[in-house]
């Protein structure tokens, strides 16, 4: 299965070396591990992890904004995607995960423990207050999420994050179309950004469809966003007065 994983990363041009496919392996081995005792994750078997989990968060180095040195945020990280796998294939990135879990930030800060791997914060926080904090908001080269939240939501949550000249990748389904409305479009308006990209990817040797949409911050948001939690997902920002 190792092999399997390494040869579908190649055919993304991403080539895992034999100290990076054993921290892949360990962090798999936790995740079975800490699943029995905690809801981590529904999906279980071995090559459905690494190509729903693995391979599913290095396709967002197929953008080109994952380099060396960048600042990047994970926005609901769950049980670490797709932070840990972007910080596993490209160390030097200075990554922040963020979840409203508790659990699951005391997982994944075991996991980093374990993969030895440094450069990187874990916070217990919803997005909404994070996104109010000046140590935090408009900090990032690269905001990134695979959170299920329809895309003006998401946008209100991670646009706030990104610095000028930054990218919020949102990471989507096939089925887009009834996200990418009126809607949305305004509120990453709004909110400072500008819709640069819409890529295909189908993860190797499988039929599964991914879609990243890339959003440039082509201004800075208005400092009432994020708002309060109840008012993100209950009123859309385009009916804001």
């Amino acid at each position: 299965m190792k092999n399997l994983f390494k040869q579908k990363a190649m055919l993304m041009d991403i080539d895992l070396d034999d100290k990076k496919l054993h921290q892949f392996e360990t962090f798999k081995m936790m995740l079975w591990e800490w699943n029995k005792k905690m809801n981590l994750t529904a999906i279980t078997k071995e090559e459905e992890i690494i190509d729903k989990h693995f391979i599913d968060s290095l396709t967002i180095i197929k953008t080109g904004y994952i380099r060396e040195n960048i600042r990047l945020i994970d926005v609901g990280t769950g049980a670490g995607f797709p932070g840990i796998p972007l910080k596993i294939a490209v160390p030097d990135i200075k990554l922040v995960l963020i979840d409203a879990l508790k659990k699951r930030t005391v997982f994944i800060k075991e996991v980093i423990t374990q993969l030895k791997l440094d450069d990187i914060e874990v916070i217990h926080v919803r997005a909404e207050e994070i996104g109010q904090d000046k140590r935090y908001r408009e900090r990032f080269d690269v905001c990134v999420s695979r959170a299920v939240a329809s895309l003006d939501v998401l946008s209100e949550y991670c646009i706030p994050l990104v610095k000028l000249g930054g990218v919020f990748i949102s990471q989507k389904g096939p089925n887009i179309e009834n996200e990418l409305n009126y809607d949305s479009k305004k509120a990453i308006e709004i909110l400072g950004g500008s819709i640069k990209d819409i890529i295909q990817i189908y993860l190797p040797k499988t039929d599964i469809e991914r879609k990243l949409i890339t959003i440039d911050k082509i201004k800075q948001t208005p400092t009432k966003f994020p708002r309060k939690p109840a008012k993100v997902k209950k009123y859309p920002i385009a009916a804001e007065k």
